[in-house]
C-alpha cells in the first residue's frame, strides 16, 4: 500500500563529488543535512531515500542542467538516481532522488494513472452498492470503511503522481514553501494514515468474522453495527494521531541555488527543532518506526494469518456439519451454513489478498531497522526496487476487492444489478421473493452476517 525512507549525506573530503554507488552506504537513523526516514506506507516514492551519486560540475558552477535522456553530466553510468539534490553541503528537496527513475516513471506515470481511474470506479461501486439498507451489516460497514481508506490512500498522493512523473517535472526542485509542505502532507503523511486505518480495518474484519463463525452467541453482543461504527471511528482516530507528529517534525527553509543557469529558490528540509530540543532524533524515528513496525505490520499480518487459519479450519467444520444437515434433509439449517460459509470464504479471500501484497512490504522495512540500527547488511538499490514493485502491487490489489465482491457473493450481485442495470423485470422479481433473500434490519442490534 509506503514505507520510509533514508538520507545520506555525502561523505566526500571536497565535498562535492560523489557516492560510489558498488559499495553498500551506512543508513543511520538520522542526517543532520539531508532529509529523514520518510513513511508512507502506499504510492509514495519516498520508502526509503534512494542514496544518490552527487555529480556536480564545476564548469557550471554547481548547477544542475538536466539532459533530454534524464543524464546527468558525463557521469551517468553512476547516477542510477538521475538527480543532484545538494547544492555544496547543503540539501533540498529534489523528487528524482526520491526514486529509481527507469522504473518509477513508467509504473508511476503511466500505469498508475490508469490503476487511479479503476481504483476510483471499484471503490465508489463498493460504497454505493454497501450503503444500500438491504446491505447493512456489521461486516459490511467495515468492508464500506475499508473501501474508502483504500481510495484516499491512492487519491490524495495522485496529484503529485500525476505532475512529477506524467508530466515530467520530476526533475525539478519544488518551491515555495507551501508547496513543499503540501507536497509532504499529500505524498507522506495522508496515504500512510489511511494504509494504517486500512490495515487496522482488515484485522477488525478478520477478529469479528471469527466471533461470527467460532462464538456465535459472542457476536450478538459485541458485533452490533452501533459497535462496529464505535470501532471503525476508533481505528480512524487512532490513525490519525499515529501520523499527527508527521506533520510538524519537519522544517522547510528557502534557499537559493543556481539551477539550469539561473539562481532558484528550492526547499530545504531539516527536522523540526522540537525534536532536537525534547526528544532527539534517535529516540524519535526509533520509536515511531518500531512502533509502525510491530503495530502496523508484523502484529496485524501475524493476527491476520493466524485468524485466516482459525476461519478456514471453522469453515471445513462448517461444511461437515452442513453435509450431515443434508443427509437429514434439514434445508433451511443446510442453507444457512451455505450463506455463512459463503461469506466466510469471500472474507478469507480479502485477507489473503490483503496479507499477499501487505507481508513484503512489512518484511522489507523490518530489514531496513535491523539494518539500521544492528548490522548494515542491505542492499538498499535492491531494497528500493523490491520497494517500488511492492508498492505498485499494492496500488493494484485495490481494485481486485470489487471482483472478489462480484464473484462471491450473490446479494451483493443483486444489488449491484438493481441499481445500476436497473431492470423493472428483474425489481419486480426481487420484490416478489425478497423474504427468501434478504431481511430488513434492526440496526440497532442486527448481526446475522448470511446475507452476504
Amino acid at each position: 500500500m509506503s514505507i520510509d525512507e533514508i538520507s545520506q549525506p555525502s561523505n566526500n573530503e571536497d565535498g562535492a563529488s560523489q557516492l560510489d554507488p558498488t559499495v553498500p552506504p551506512s543508513f543511520p537513523f538520522t542526517s543532520s543535512s539531508n532529509r529523514l526516514i520518510n513513511d508512507s506506507t502506499i504510492l509514495q516514492y519516498k520508502f526509503f531515500q534512494m542514496v544518490q551519486p552527487q555529480t556536480y560540475d564545476s564548469i557550471e558552477n554547481n548547477s544542475y542542467i538536466p539532459s533530454h535522456d534524464g543524464k546527468i553530466g558525463n557521469d551517468s553510468s553512476y547516477n542510477y538516481y538521475d538527480c543532484v539534490a545538494m547544492d555544496g553541503n547543503v540539501s533540498y528537496l529534489n523528487v528524482s532522488c526520491e526514486t529509481i527513475l527507469s522504473y518509477s516513471i513508467p509504473l508511476y506515470g503511466y500505469c498508475t494513472p490508469v490503476l487511479l481511474l479503476i481504483t476510483l470506479t471499484a471503490n465508489s461501486l463498493i460504497v454505493i452498492v454497501l450503503s444500500k439498507r438491504s446491505m447493512a451489516s456489521p461486516t459490511n460497514f467495515v468492508l464500506m470503511a475499508m473501501a474508502l481508506c483504500d481510495l484516499f490512500t491512492v487519491l490524495f498522493p495522485a496529484p503529485g503522481l500525476l505532475y512529477m512523473y506524467t508530466f515530467g517535472n520530476h526533475y525539478k526542485p519544488l518551491s515555495p514553501l507551501l508547496v513543499c509542505y503540501i507536497w509532504n502532507a499529500l505524498n507522506e503523511i495522508l496515504p500512510a494514515m489511511f494504509h494504517t486505518a486500512s490495515v487496522w480495518l482488515t484485522l477488525a474484519l478478520a477478529v469479528q468474522r471469527y466471533i461470527y463463525v467460532c462464538h456465535a452467541p459472542t457476536a450478538r453482543t459485541w458485533c452490533t453495527i452501533p459497535r462496529v461504527k464505535n470501532v471503525i471511528a476508533s481505528i480512524c482516530i487512532a490513525a490519525f494521531f499515529h501520523q499527527s507528529s508527521r506533520f510538524f517534525d519537519k522544517s522547510y527553509s528557502l534557499i537559493t541555488i543556481e539551477w539550469n543557469g539561473q539562481e532558484t529558490s528550492v526547499c530545504h528540509i531539516e527536522t523540526a527543532e522540537w525534536v532536537h530540543e525534547y526528544i532527539s532524533e534517535d529516540f524519535y524515528y526509533t520509536f515511531y518506526f518500531s512502533f509502525r513496525i510491530l503495530f502496523v505490520h508484523l502484529a496485524p499480518c501475524a493476527s491476520l494469518v493466524a485468524l485466516n487459519v482459525l476461519l478456514f479450519r471453522a469453515m471445513k467444520q462448517a461444511q461437515r456439519t452442513r453435509d450431515r444437515l443434508f443427509k437429514d434433509n434439514k434445508k433451511r439449517e443446510c442453507k444457512r451454513l451455505r450463506d455463512s460459509n459463503c461469506t466466510t470464504l469471500m472474507l478469507i479471500v480479502v485477507v489473503t489478498v490483503f496479507l499477499i501484497v501487505e507481508i513484503p512490504l512489512g518484511v522489507i522495512t523490518a530489514l531496513h531497522i535491523l539494518s539500521s540500527l544492528i548490522y548494515e547488511f542491505l542492499d538498499y538499490y535492491i531494497a528500493n526496487l523490491f520497494i517500488l514493485f511492492a508498492n505498485f502491487f499494492l496500488i493494484v490489489s485495490y481494485p481486485i476487492n470489487f471482483a472478489i465482491y462480484c464473484g462471491m457473493s450473490r446479494q451483493f450481485r443483486e444489488t449491484f444489478k438493481e441499481i445500476f442495470i436497473k431492470s423493472r423485470k428483474q425489481i419486480g422479481s426481487k420484490k416478489e421473493c425478497g423474504s427468501c433473500k434478504y431481511s430488513f434490519v434492526n440496526q440497532r442490534t442486527f448481526t446475522n452476517e448470511t446475507v452476504l
